[in-house]
């Protein structure tokens, strides 16, 4: 017998996540893909139960991962680029990678809004934030504000590949 989880899981039997932060931010979930990543997959399909007036994420946009959603029931909106679009059940929404167009979806109803979340998991991603100049980079677990600095500044002098190689001699 396998240790790895199903490869078939229906949406009532797949336990549902939290992750919510105050009264605006978060969403509940289930994991409907758990056996892809396990098995060497990299897409994922999450059903999404975002109550009313909740948005599941901050304004983003990713440089590796495409994203669709479909929305089941509830309604919504979808904040893409500059513009905002009500959505409802049977809209599909595409935010295609590479782009630098930001997405975000919220619910502006007055009952949850259920949705597909569809997407790739790249250990490589970058996700860009818009409204606040955050980055995420995935490869090296990390959130937060890139400062510019010189190309140089904090190397060592002299380059340590030289010492190395002044050491081995």
């Amino acid at each position: 017998m396998s240790d790895l989880p199903p490869t078939v899981v229906n949406v009532e039997d797949a336990r549902e996540i939290s992750r919510t932060l105050g009264d605006h931010w978060g969403a509940h979930y289930k994991v409907l893909t758990p056996a892809m990543r396990p098995r060497g997959g990299s897409l994922g399909i999450n059903h999404m139960r975002v109550p009313p007036g909740r948005t599941t994420c901050p304004f983003h946009s990713h440089q590796l991962e495409d994203e669709a959603f479909f929305i089941l029931s509830g309604s919504g909106l979808l904040r893409y680029g500059d513009e905002v679009t009500e959505l409802k059940p049977g809209d599909c929404v595409s935010c295609p990678a590479g782009t630098g167009t930001a997405h975000q979806i919220a619910n502006n109803g007055n009952e949850d809004l259920v949705y597909l979340a569809i997407g790739r998991h790249d250990p490589n991603e970058v996700c860009v934030y818009p409204d606040n100049g955050k980055v995420m980079v995935r490869s090296i677990q990390r959130v937060g504000w890139l400062e510019s600095e010189d190309y140089f500044k904090g190397e060592p002098t002299p380059p340590k590949i030289l010492a190395m190689v002044a050491t081995e001699s």
